[in-house]
């Protein structure tokens, strides 16, 4: 028996040209682009006395190198401005104290730290970190191990990295920085479904507070304490 016989080649060839056509279609409209806001929007840091639910533990993760124009000199606060003026006491009481070069160091232990996190790796994140922050990690890093859940976090880029505020309590100095960042962050469970963000880049904005005795001779600041901006 011949093929053309029993089986009309029209009809199959049109059936073929339909599924292509779906194909196609579910390919373009399944993508996510942009700077959508999910409805839950991934959250990956929560220390003690933030207003935001503590997400669950990260398994794995990477963060991107800054790119070359990520280098550029922050906008610093006027001297004569108030903040500028808190910052001019931290550096009388600590010679080596730069604003602008503080925020650039401050920018690369953001991307250090969220790597850290996003990796569990309470090792690195230890020495960073005050007592406290690195309790809140360390809950939230054995959490999502539990649940056998992985995140995922990706810093496509800071836009922005502004000091928001200083202050000098005796020998104690504190700086906080405002960060807003470009990430895609999700997380999956044991099945490597997405339960929690998505794929899309989302803006997220980030204020860090760091902090030093200026009377150490240790020159490392650690983060004290993390909130949503």
């Amino acid at each position: 028996m011949g093929l053309t016989s029993g089986f009309p080649v029209d009809l199959i060839l049109f059936g073929m040209i339909a599924l292509f056509l779906v194909l196609r279609l579910r390919s373009i409209l399944g993508r996510r682009t942009g700077f959508e806001r999910p409805p839950q929007p991934p959250q990956p840091f929560q220390p003690q006395g933030a207003t935001r639910p503590r997400p669950g533990p990260v398994i794995e993760g990477r963060a991107e190198p800054a790119p070359p124009a990520a280098q550029a000199a922050r906008p610093m606060p006027e001297p004569a401005s108030a903040l500028g003026q808190k910052l001019a006491r931290i550096q009388a009481a600590d010679r080596g104290f730069d604003p602008a070069r503080f925020i650039a160091n401050a920018e690369g232990a953001f991307r250090l730290i969220v790597r850290a996190y996003a990796s569990g790796d309470r090792e690195q994140l230890r020495p960073l970190v005050s007592r406290d922050v690195f309790g809140a990690f360390d809950d939230g890093i054995a959490a999502r191990e539990k649940a056998g859940q992985t995140q995922v976090v990706e810093i496509r880029a800071i836009p922005s990295a502004t000091i928001e505020d200083a202050e000098l309590a005796g020998t104690l100095a504190k700086v906080t920085v405002r960060f807003v960042s470009d990430q895609v962050s999700f997380v999956r469970d044991r099945q490597g479904q997405i339960v929690s963000g998505n794929e899309a880049v989302t803006e997220l904005t980030d204020i860090w507070t760091f902090e030093r005795d200026v009377s150490s001779a240790d020159p490392a600041w650690k983060l004290v304490a993390v909130r949503a901006g």
